[in-house]
């Protein structure tokens, strides 16, 4: 089967190096750095101290260093979050403009697994002759029930409810990190109340922060979409049952990498 191939002018990259570079992200970022191998990818997260969502990130690993897939629209605040904690740590942050493609629904030649389930394709930097759209890209990954972090996160989402624990975007026992304390107390005490789960209707998208409704009573929102599925933050005691968005019957699905 010819695996498409996408440039995803959505995403930035950003080089991390210098002697310290990996043990100044490990102990910023959700996922082990230590650990990384050259040419290795691993997906992460890095939050606030109070354990909410700011950038989500894939983590290749250099000879030197590591670099950063983010949000292209986030690079430059990256940079700064960066800095601000650089102090006197021997690294250096600069942007690298190579730009980010993918595959799927197989792993094309010349890339690497996406780490957060094989059901996504490959990753890979650098050209790789494009046969298809970002928003082709973007179906593929609706279809298969992954978020977008980088749309579909406010300043107020807690990673796991983006499934970042389902989609090994954080390592638990790798030791602290940034907003460690609140990651770690949620999944151990289960308080897990909403999740985003991919949510199927007739006709078009309904707008961003449309009510998903569960007869009468809010079972969350939309998050983006396209015609026919969106991705939704949903409680998950009201996920069953009679759903409906905009009027219209609806219907959460859980993706293979859930929990059944």
């Amino acid at each position: 089967m010819t695996e498409h191939i996408a440039r995803l002018d959505s995403r930035a990259l950003v080089k991390v190096s210098g002697p310290d570079a990996r043990d100044f992200l490990h102990n910023l970022l959700t996922q082990d750095v230590e650990t990384l191998e050259p040419g290795a990818l691993r997906f992460g997260a890095m939050l606030s101290p109070p354990g909410r969502l700011l950038f989500d990130l894939f983590l290749w690993g250099d000879e030197d260093g590591v670099m950063l897939d983010v949000a292209a629209e986030k690079r430059g605040a990256l940079i700064q979050r960066l800095s601000m904690y650089r102090l006197r740590a021997k690294v250096e942050v600069a942007t690298d403009q190579r730009p980010v493609a993918v595959s799927w629904p197989g792993v094309a030649e010349g890339f690497t697994a996406d780490p957060r389930t094989a059901a996504l394709g490959g990753r890979a930097v650098g050209e790789r002759g494009a046969n298809a759209s970002e928003d082709d890209w973007q179906a593929h990954r609706l279809a298969v029930g992954v978020p977008d972090p980088a749309r579909d996160v406010d300043d107020g989402t807690y990673p796991i409810e983006a499934n970042f624990d389902l989609l090994n975007g954080i390592d638990f026992a790798k030791g602290c990190f940034v907003g460690q304390e609140t990651t770690s107390r949620m999944k151990r005490r289960g308080e897990i109340k909403k999740r985003m789960l991919p949510l199927t209707f007739d006709g078009p998208a309904p707008a961003a922060g449309t009510e998903v409704l569960n007869g009468e009573l809010r079972a969350g929102e939309v998050l983006t979409g396209r015609d026919g599925a969106a991705m939704a933050l949903v409680r998950l005691d009201r996920v069953d049952g009679n759903l409906s968005v905009d009027g219209r019957v609806a219907a959460v699905y859980r993706p293979a990498y859930f929990p059944v």
